[in-house]
């Protein structure tokens, strides 16, 4: 049996857009109280009316996740007004356009870094102390397809990120799994966000149709925390049936 998200404190980062945004809605239709953070405060105040607006709970709490004294900041501030924090979505994440070892730079993997890795590190080692205190707690942290097979597509540094993002996860619950402490790295494969945009030839809307959509990982996202305490997911592979990369090289292209 599915446990609620009544009145569950989620923190959200990542939340004015794309999966994090997709995972505030759900998880605010169900019922948790969902403060989001992200680097652009109007995106965020966007999510947090359309929320309130649906009858939900949201409060938005600016943050740059590569600032780990921010990070502390924030959660100081969640934990001061609720006492507690129940679930970590870390949704928080880019890509570069430049991708390939020709054309990428020191600067973009050292940037990129920053903030897929060091920013996960962050946000997660900042919960896991009140999440100790209070018997147990939940980290979702979207990886990628790439997580699990390294892409020339995803790119050199997006795919090493996303491979130390699931041995995060992996970690966290090899030593916090006495502490009712459970990590889930959701590796999606294509999902229609705006990161799209960003690659060398994004993707026309006819193929971001049979993507994975915002909705659907937020949904999965409010299933697994609403699994009972003792389950822990410890990774999830998803991607959209119509999945590109085998389309055309495993799975022949229907006739016209």
């Amino acid at each position: 049996m599915l446990n609620s998200l009544e009145n569950q404190i989620v923190w959200i980062t990542g939340a004015g857009t794309g999966i994090g945004e997709g995972a505030a809605r759900a998880m605010a239709g169900k019922g948790a109280k969902v403060i989001l953070s992200g680097r652009r405060e109007k995106e965020l105040n966007r999510v947090r009316d359309a929320i309130q607006a649906d009858g939900g709970t949201a409060e938005s709490l600016p943050l740059d996740i590569a600032d780990f004294k921010a990070v502390d900041t924030v959660l100081a501030k969640i934990l001061d007004t609720h006492g507690r924090i129940d679930v970590l979505v870390h949704s928080a994440g880019m890509n570069i356009t430049d991708r390939s070892w020709q054309k990428g730079t020191s600067e973009d993997f050292e940037r990129l870094i920053s903030v897929n890795v060091n920013g996960a590190f962050h946000c997660c080692r900042a919960v896991l102390p009140a999440m100790r205190e209070q018997g147990g707690g939940l980290i979702l942290a979207i990886s990628s397809w790439a997580g699990r097979q390294p892409s020339s597509m995803a790119g050199a540094a997006y795919s090493a990120s996303k491979h130390a993002l699931n041995a995060l996860c992996a970690t966290i619950n090899m030593e916090q799994c006495t502490s009712y402490i459970r990590a889930t790295a959701i590796c999606p494969g294509e999902v229609a966000t705006p990161i799209l945009d960003f690659r060398p030839e994004p993707p026309p809307q006819e193929d971001r149709k049979k993507m994975l959509q915002i909705e659907d990982l937020g949904e999965v996202c409010a299933f697994l925390a609403q699994l009972p305490p003792h389950i822990c997911i410890n990774d999830l592979l998803i991607s959209p049936t119509w999945n590109r990369s085998f389309v055309g090289r495993f799975a022949p292209l229907p006739e016209k």
